[in-house]
């Protein structure tokens, strides 16, 4: 499906594409024919790796991955999944790097699990016909489970690795030689409606409706519930890409295969439109280092 919107007050027409599946975007941007997205953030370093010339300029959020569980499950912590069927959106999602960390952390390993790939639509169903035992993914997929009743919330990212990133905004390097002020543009819109969203309750709650009914086809309660439920389930600000959360991503993928190689920050990120956003925010509490490569 496509649209053609206004996303700025400096009025360039973007035309907007949703996909279903993560090959064919990643194929569409990988020929040319998709020159700007969101994608996932080990996907984008696998593609440049791959030849794709792609850099990533943008963060789409920060958090808003859910660990879901049945609600009669019984399972309160994380070590109770050993042995158990966990899914996540793909395999090269960020998603199924919080799991690595996480039996990490807990004295696990891949082998003590049965992880499987399964779109996020079908996850809730999934879980409520036993057809797993529990999955991680962006919302709002974590919170249909948990307002049909039939899941449970077993871990936010925000608690367990605080300032996560899933998905990236990803713009081919021939955009940003030729139409930088576009890039810009488009940088600067989305940066500036996650200001704008994480600002109060009621913008979150009127961008819920306007965004369910016209181009998600999501029930604008369910959105509510996500942005609301709690506040910080998800955010929209602080969203600059930082060397110490790639350098973080990068090493996790190469050891839980995701990667062949390391891939430097520089090969793949480009920072300098989020710098150069008039409304950027100071770097977030704890952080030492600056944007600049």
């Amino acid at each position: 499906m496509d649209w053609t919107t206004r996303h700025s007050k400096r009025g360039a027409l973007f035309e907007s594409r949703r996909y279903s599946d993560w090959p064919t975007l990643a194929e569409d941007l990988s020929t040319g024919n998709l020159t700007a997205s969101f994608l996932l953030a080990p996907m984008a370093m696998s593609l440049k790796q791959r030849g794709v010339p792609i850099r990533v300029v943008y963060l789409g959020h920060r958090d808003g991955t859910t660990l879901m569980v049945r609600a009669d499950s019984g399972i309160t912590r994380f070590d109770q999944l050993r042995g158990k069927r966990i899914l996540v959106p793909s395999r090269y999602s960020n998603q199924k790097l919080w799991i690595a960390r996480l039996l990490r952390e807990n004295g696990m390993t891949f082998s003590d699990v049965e992880l499987s790939d399964c779109p996020p639509p079908d996850m809730p169903a999934m879980l409520a016909t036993g057809g797993c035992d529990a999955y991680a993914t962006g919302e709002p997929h974590a919170a249909r489970a948990e307002m049909a009743g039939t899941g449970k919330v077993l871990l936010f990212t925000k608690d367990s690795w605080p300032n996560f990133i899933s998905c990236v905004l990803v713009v081919r390097e021939e955009l940003i030689r030729t139409r930088r002020d576009l890039v810009q543009e488009l940088v600067d819109g989305i940066a500036g409606s996650g200001l704008w969203l994480d600002r109060s309750q009621e913008n979150r709650f009127e961008a819920a409706d306007v965004v369910g009914k016209y181009y998600y086809n999501q029930d604008p309660e369910l959105l509510r519930f996500v942005l609301s439920k709690p506040p910080d389930r998800v955010r929209y600000s602080q969203l600059t890409p930082l060397r110490k959360d790639f350098d973080e991503i990068m090493n996790l993928a190469v050891g839980s295969g995701m990667l062949e190689r390391p891939i430097a920050f520089e090969e793949y990120a480009d920072p300098s439109f989020a710098d150069a956003f008039p409304g950027s925010p100071l770097p977030m509490p704890g952080d030492t280092e600056g944007t600049k490569p």
